[in-house]
């Protein structure tokens, strides 16, 4: 910097007022439609409600909303305030940088917040804008003790433990020496991992703080999707509760075993409150998933050794609560809630009565709900309670679904998001009485009533069916807006990932049923087995078995609606889906028997024995496989799955499809993609091939995803109008 330091910051300050030039136009986009109907310029105009939090005395609510640009290709991230009932909504931020994780401070007096890599805060009002941190290293999130002393900070550090460091004389070098497994997770190298700092909070500002996991090669919050959610602390701000995996290389890989560690601030001691000291993990096969090893047998599963997440002090300080899965390696194992006892080390899971996921969760004071949580069951995410007892009662019965819950901070009200098909999500506080009937939903913020106001409604209705095996199915329905029943319209069978998320009330920006609905398609969604909110039998016979009943079910649903649902042109159907949606619609391409006219697959699993070694998290093939493809004693299940990978049936593809991939998804790598529609094409299938070179399992960046629309709707309207 001792060179032309002037020019530099000429450069550098033309750059910055550039910037804010073009930035600080990202706002609410005020537009004005041309027609009624959804369109992706219209969903990219949408804001989009983030983090939130409610005032100490329940008062108010601060909250984030991002803005798209795709003119610019970027986002706008702005702070809002506003009173607990919807009133006197009003921005506290106008800069052209993001700023973001608003939380109270001072008793409710001032709004901390995320800006330019740093930790600020200012007055209720927006005014008083003071940077707290002046760091080395960017914060990446934060939680301050309750008594106002003490923060936690989250900071990237370097990490070499399977990429080794290049030779300091070779800066410009861009190989890396690989050494172990993980060294890449979903979309990046893992080159560095977030650690916890504690730091001392004065009038002078912030320090830098102590690294609780100094020394030690593991990630805090876990990669790739956890935040500030998984630490908290104790009410007398004297202990922190944090989750962490504990392994790196293959043991990382393979496990999904995560345990809630409880760290001392004035000690610096930390325990493990999921196993007993001393604990010894049994030795396992990396090759084979964990469902019969020693790990997961009964005698062990009192040590948790599934994920265990999500923390929370109860206002008393007493216990710890946290979502817990029993089994190492599953994923998508149940989420219980775990209680903790600190005094006595007790555990006790309360949910055992409710056979779905517990989702979110917070703390009441009522005498009568315990904990408050969200949940799925028959496609919808609610609200229940649940006591000490395990008694559980659904206090909501919405279509739709909520989210990011928390406590309003005056012991009777619930702070929480609502989406559903037919609305982006905005903030509501709910009242819960004894029943959904007697429990409040009242509507807060109205962030994009400005365009939904300009669009026609689309319809939504559910239907049950027998599947082969006997068992009723639900798949919901959605109807194109100006619905005229005495017409037929083009149908799309939506297929669903994960393999085990739910086809919930969900609002996407990419697979949105209401601008597929607004281009003149029917929409069928089957809960096939395989997805929660059905019992957990109805969930995991999926795993081992990808291309029995689920196939069996998805084909009863579409042809279950083209028999029944006079408006459905069965000569006139598509299929179309994402993850193990886009294998679902890679299979369905080699077993469809011409009941579909084109098909649409993003970041789709093509060949499941090239996926079992290209995907980063090991776990996930062992547990869905049984087996590594070269295992000589691999279980029926195994060959099975081996022996139905798509790609051993593209001689009976015959049917257009639409092939889309990010090149930075590590989880389903962009080969498969390419590899799908190379196959296509050698058969001399039509086909087309959409790749984006800068995305990973999803697609993020405005223009991607104007471009994703555009290319979906044209294959879609190509084959079926």
């Amino acid at each position: 910097m001792k060179k032309t330091i002037f020019a530099a910051m000429l450069l550098a300050l033309c750059g910055t007022l550039q910037t804010q030039a073009q930035e600080v136009n990202i706002g609410k986009n005020h537009i004005t439609l041309s027609s009624d109907l959804m369109t992706p310029e219209a969903l990219w105009a949408m804001g989009r409600i983030g983090a939130y939090q409610a005032a100490p005395d329940g008062s108010r609510v601060v909250y984030t909303v991002a803005y798209y640009s795709v003119k610019e290709n970027k986002s706008h991230h702005v702070i809002y305030m506003m009173d607990a009932d919807g009133q006197n909504n009003r921005r506290l931020t106008t800069s052209a940088k993001n700023e973001t994780d608003p939380a109270w401070i001072d008793g409710g007096q001032r709004v901390a917040f995320l800006t330019g890599g740093q930790l600020w805060s200012m007055k209720v009002d927006g005014s008083d804008r003071r940077q707290l941190t002046h760091d080395e290293l960017d914060i990446e999130g934060f939680k301050f003790s309750p008594d106002g002393t003490k923060v936690i900070l989250l900071k990237s550090i370097d990490y070499h433990g399977s990429i080794q460091a290049n030779p300091d004389d070779l800066p410009k070098a861009t190989g890396r020496l690989v050494t172990d497994l993980n060294y890449r997770h979903w979309d990046h190298y893992v080159e560095s991992i977030t650690h916890p700092f504690v730091a001392e909070v004065t009038a002078n500002g912030i320090n830098a703080g102590k690294d609780i996991l100094e020394g030690e090669p593991y990630e805090c919050p876990l990669a790739p999707f956890g935040g500030i959610e998984q630490l908290d602390w104790s009410t007398d701000s004297k202990q922190i509760a944090y989750t962490c995996r504990k392994k790196e290389g293959v043991a990382y890989a393979i496990s999904t075993d995560s345990d809630i560690f409880l760290y001392d601030v004035a000690s610096g001691t930390t325990k493990n409150l999921c196993k007993p000291a001393g604990y010894v993990a049994p030795a396992v096969d990396p090759t084979k998933t964990m469902k019969d090893q020693a790990v997961n047998a009964p005698g062990n599963l009192k040590n948790n050794p599934g994920y265990d997440t999500n923390p929370q002090f109860s206002p008393d300080g007493k216990y710890i609560a946290w979502l817990s899965m029993a089994r190492d390696g599953y994923e998508s194992d149940r989420n219980r809630l775990c209680i903790y006892e600190i005094a006595t080390g007790e555990k006790r899971y309360l949910t055992e009565s409710f056979d779905s996921n517990v989702d979110e969760f917070a703390w009441s004071d009522n005498k009568d709900a315990l904990i408050y949580f969200i949940g799925v069951w028959h496609a919808t995410e609610n609200l229940y309670s649940v006591t000490w007892k395990g008694e559980v009662k659904q206090l909501t019965d919405d279509w739709a679904d909520f989210g990011s819950l928390q406590m309003l901070n005056d012991g009777k009200r619930i702070l929480a998001e609502r989406h559903s098909y037919k609305a982006s999500a905005d903030l509501y506080v709910i009242t819960p009485g004894k029943d959904p009937k007697k429990t409040k939903v009242q509507q807060i913020t109205t962030e994009n009533k400005h365009i939904f106001d300009q669009l026609a409604d689309i319809g939504i209705d559910q239907r049950w069916v027998k599947t082969t095996d006997g068992k009723d199915m639900l798949y919901w329905i959605i109807l194109p807006p100006h619905f005229d029943a005495s017409k037929k319209y083009p149908t799309l069978l939506f297929c669903e990932g994960g393999p085990q998320s739910p086809v919930s009330q969900f609002w996407s920006y990419r697979w949105n049923f209401m601008i597929m609905a607004s281009h003149g398609y029917v929409i069928i969604a089957p809960n096939r087995h395989g997805l929660p909110g059905f019992g957990s039998e109805w969930c995991e016979e999926i795993s081992g078995d990808w291309t029995g009943q689920c196939m069996s079910d998805y084909l009863t649903a579409i042809d279950d609606a083209a028999a029944n649902l006079p408006y459905v042109d069965k000569e006139k159907l598509g299929a179309v889906g994402a993850s193990f949606g886009g294998f679902s619609v890679y299979y369905l391409a080699g077993h469809h028997d011409k009941r579909f006219k084109c098909f649409i697959a993003h970041d789709g699993a093509f060949n499941l024995e090239s996926m079992y070694t290209d995907t980063e998290e090991v776990w996930f093939s062992n547990w869905e496989y049984d087996d590594a493809y070269w295992n000589k004693d691999q279980t029926a299940n195994a060959r099975k799955t081996y022996d139905n990978s798509p790609h051993r049936f593209v001689d009976l593809w015959d049917t257009p499809i639409l092939c889309i991939h990010g090149e930075k998804d590590y989880r389903i790598n962009a080969n498969q993609g390419m590899g799908a529609f190379n196959s296509a094409r050698l058969r001399g299938i039509e086909a087309q091939l959409l790749i984006f070179p800068d995305e990973n399992h999803w697609v993020l960046k405005p223009q991607n995803g104007i471009l994703w629309q555009r290319s979906y709707f044209n294959w879609l309207d190509r084959w079926l109008k």
